[in-house]
């Protein structure tokens, strides 16, 4: 070997290593963004349901069916599922998300300025929380809770 091709050698293994810059490691880029993250649908679905709950004039997510049988499963001993989720369906992709709401509203508000405020925080919360983009909102209004009705899930209370 010629001193030339030793002396090109040893220069370009210093330009090499003066382009990497001191506080990043071997193995491909930053730490914080080697690997993927999956977000299970149940996740987004929490969140979306707590999101919707805080709304003014939300009485309630899920159909009246729906209530019900959640109610005499939740005291079913190893039956309770997350009331959080009920009324939420969420499909879930890698970097997408949609989502189908049942809600039940109280008699009185407007509909319209209803579903405009649950869209609007649900999208806030899960973008937020979870990264991923809220494509659409889906919401269904299954019942009107009128003021003298009795709560259904109160008819089930067993003593």
């Amino acid at each position: 070997m010629t001193e030339t091709t030793q002396r090109g050698r040893a220069e370009a293994a210093t330009t090499e290593m003066e382009r990497k810059p001191s506080g990043t490691r071997r193995g491909g880029g930053e730490p914080g963004v080697r690997g993927r993250t999956t977000i299970a649908d149940g996740v987004v679905e929490k969140i979306a349901g707590l999101a919707a709950r805080d709304v003014v004039g939300v009485h309630a997510m899920g159909s009246g069916f729906a209530r019900t049988f959640g109610a005499v499963r939740d005291r079913v001993p190893g039956g309770r599922v997350a009331a959080a989720t009920r009324g939420v369906k969420a499909e879930v992709g890698e970097v997408q998300t949609a989502l189908d709401l049942e809600i039940v509203v109280d008699y009185g508000v407007s509909i319209a300025d209803v579903a405009r405020a649950v869209r609007e925080n649900v999208v806030v919360a899960v973008e937020r929380m979870t990264g991923l983009e809220v494509v659409e909102v889906n919401i269904a209004v299954s019942d009107v809770k009128l003021p003298d009705e009795e709560e259904e899930e109160q008819e089930l209370r067993v003593q």
